[in-house]
């Protein structure tokens, strides 16, 4: 097992007992399971995890943002339109660079 798999695992525990996260308690738990970690490893979990709810975390992970669908709504109404004259305009320029080259890909 690798030293930041052992790590997770021990967050987890704690996590699932309502106890707080702290690198002393991360290396009591790695310690008990006799595997062998450097101390490096237990203060930078306990300082990413600190205050985060690691069952939210979880259960959002394929989960898409929010902030892309908030855009997407507040746009939808006004921006249809200019979306589309810039998808035309994109085509009409890839065309054009086609064409100053002087030749194709299958010429």
């Amino acid at each position: 097992m690798s030293a930041e798999l052992a790590v997770v695992y021990a967050a987890l525990i704690l996590q699932d007992d309502n106890i707080e996260i702290t690198s002393d308690k991360l290396q009591t738990l790695v310690k008990a399971a006799g595997i062998e970690v450097e101390p490096i490893w237990f203060s930078l979990y306990a300082k990413a995890l600190a205050g985060q709810d690691l069952k939210a975390l979880l259960l959002n992970v394929g989960a898409p943002g929010a902030g892309g669908a908030a855009a997407s709504v507040g746009g939808a109404a006004g921006g249809a339109a200019v979306s589309e004259e810039k998808a035309e305009e994109k085509t009409e320029e890839k065309e054009e660079s086609d064409d100053d080259m002087g030749f194709g890909l299958f010429d």
